[in-house]
């Protein structure tokens, strides 16, 4: 990623901190929750990595191309699991994002440290729409399910672990697809 170098690092510790939240859920009591966490760590974490400023550390042209490749399988595994649930659907599109921009750090030498455009106009775009909607519909989402979770009762067998809270699991994908967006834009 290229850009302010204090924008790239807020953005590495957004997304690194949303990958050990991701972590967490997958001790949850709940199902689905510990199904999508561990694809939500993994993108968590390689986003952190991927927004690492290209001046602390310039990648070579094999780690761009393991990046690709995890992603890849990683969005193989998300079409494989959207047949039961459509929140998949989106863990196949951020997965085939991470694949599109570590192919386009590989075809744009310099591209990772600021020295020209990567990847394709009209791909980009599209990829920048979705996401610039995503974050609208996760952030007004998130608004409801606050107020809903405040209005339980303190303490008792209703009481939420942190990993099954599912307003910091919105807040969670939230900051992902920021951290999606600021990287697309900066390609």
């Amino acid at each position: 990623m290229h850009g302010p170098t204090q924008a790239a690092w807020l953005l590495v510790a957004l997304c690194a901190a949303t990958g050990a939240y991701c972590l967490l859920r997958m001790r949850s009591r709940i199902e689905e929750q510990r199904r999508t966490a561990g694809g939500e760590a993994l993108m968590g974490f390689g986003m952190a990595v991927m927004a690492v400023p290209a001046a602390v550390i310039a990648l070579p042209r094999w780690a761009w191309l393991g990046y690709a490749a995890v992603f890849g399988a990683a969005a193989l595994h998300a079409l494989l699991t959207a047949r039961t649930s459509r929140h998949h659907l989106h863990h196949l599109i951020g997965a085939s994002a991470m694949v599109y921009m570590s192919l386009a750090m590989i075809t744009t030498p310099g591209a990772h440290a600021g020295h020209g455009g990567a990847g394709l106009p009209a791909l980009t775009g599209a990829l920048l729409l979705y996401f610039a909607g995503y974050v609208l519909w996760s952030g007004a989402r998130l608004a409801p399910a606050r107020t809903a979770v405040a209005g339980r009762g303190g303490g008792g067998p209703g009481v939420l672990g942190w990993g099954d809270r599912p307003e910091l699991a919105r807040a969670c994908r939230l900051s992902m697809g920021i951290g999606m967006l600021a990287m697309l834009l900066t390609l």
